[in-house]
């Protein structure tokens, strides 16, 4: 095991666990190889909305909607949560489990592509979080942008790419390329932006928080 695996684990001893209904989700989602935010990106975001306590959620990419289900555990109770899925496969699942966690006035799921969603919605938003195709982040972000309140946090997960990041696009395999050389573009966008205050944490596969400053 790798070091880093084993300060993994033993971190993850040290955080208290999922509810019933969530770990029985992330149980099932393993199982059948959904991507679903990782234990420590877990951990971060619930030390993150009870602290910070964001009430207007903008979530890209629900997948099967653990991750909202999981934001709206640690919300603020009068927090609401609009969440963008474009994978038809997915999106009966996620309202399901909406709909079996009593959790579908509080949590809406908007289906279409979020580079055209994003333009009909109407900010600001307290909190965005960021989970869909990784090489699609950058032509979201200035919707994004536009969404986010002055104040607001930005989050975009696995953003490192199991490390490829770091790697000389030679070095990456050839079908990963596009996706390398976008992320990079994205990150160097958030650096670069006079708008956003950015760092890269290595929790996960990877986080970038920003907030978005008054300029």
């Amino acid at each position: 095991m790798r070091e880093s695996d084993r300060m993994e684990t033993f971190l993850e001893l040290m955080n208290p666990g999922a509810p019933a209904p969530l770990e029985e989700l992330e149980r099932r989602a393993l199982a059948e190889e959904i991507p679903i935010i990782r234990r420590p990106v877990q951990s971060f975001l619930r030390f993150f909305l009870k602290t910070v306590k964001p009430r207007r959620i903008l979530e890209v990419g629900t997948a099967i909607g653990f991750s909202a289900l999981w934001m709206l555990e640690y919300a603020p109770e009068d927090a609401c949560i609009t969440t963008i899925e474009k994978y038809e496969k997915r999106i009966p699942e996620a309202r399901e489990n909406f709909r079996r966690a009593g959790a579908e006035e509080r949590i809406t799921l908007l289906e279409g592509d979020a580079a055209e969603v994003l333009k009909t919605l109407e900010g600001p938003y307290d909190l965005i979080f960021m989970d869909a195709a990784k090489g699609q982040y950058l032509y979201f972000l200035p919707e994004v942008l536009r969404l986010l309140r002055t104040g607001g946090t930005l989050i975009s997960d696995n953003i490192l790419q199991e490390g490829e990041l770091a790697e000389s696009r030679f070095a990456v395999m050839r079908r990963n390329r596009t996706i390398h050389a976008r992320m990079r573009e994205y990150l160097f966008a958030l650096k670069e932006a006079p708008e956003l205050e950015t760092c890269i944490l290595e929790i996960g596969d990877g986080l970038a928080l920003c907030t978005k400053k008054d300029i």
